[in-house]
């Protein structure tokens, strides 16, 4: 079987998607799904740097952001992809036209310029939703 790609899309990469990704990455380890899924993050104008705010809310849950850096995400590495999620900026515009893979949008608010407690909700939120979503991988593969 081939892996199944996902991709975790914000405008930024600086702060919801890192969230996803991390999340992503434990489950991914936690299930031993390390053959069966591959893990992409990226933005469409990245910043320079992961938000403060959710450097701190992660470590508070012992995911050390800190080396993460915002990336772009290309149009091959959509394409590529199984799974996008975008954040809350939609899958217009950022998959092709021509793609054909699942796209969804979880329709999350920004954590930039939010207060810690705010940033807080918003990570447990991605958490139970990334948690979600590899129920949903492992069942479409009947393991």
């Amino acid at each position: 079987m081939n892996p199944t790609t996902l991709s975790f899309v914000c405008v930024q990469n600086a702060g919801r998607s890192q969230m996803a990704t991390a999340f992503a990455e434990r489950e991914r380890s936690k299930r031993g799904l390390e053959d069966d899924v591959r893990i992409r993050t990226g933005g469409t104008d990245p910043a320079n740097s992961v938000h403060d705010v959710v450097l701190t809310a992660m470590n508070e849950v012992g995911a050390d952001l800190s080396d993460r850096q915002p990336r772009e995400i290309t149009p091959e590495g959509i394409e590529t992809s199984d799974i996008v999620i975008t954040m809350g900026c939609s899958a217009d515009g950022i998959c092709p036209a021509t793609w054909r893979g699942d796209a969804r949008d979880w329709e999350l608010t920004d954590p930039h310029g939010r207060s810690l407690a705010a940033v807080r909700e918003l990570r447990d939120e991605i958490r139970t939703r990334v948690e979600a979503l590899f129920d949903e991988l492992e069942a479409q593969a009947g393991t």
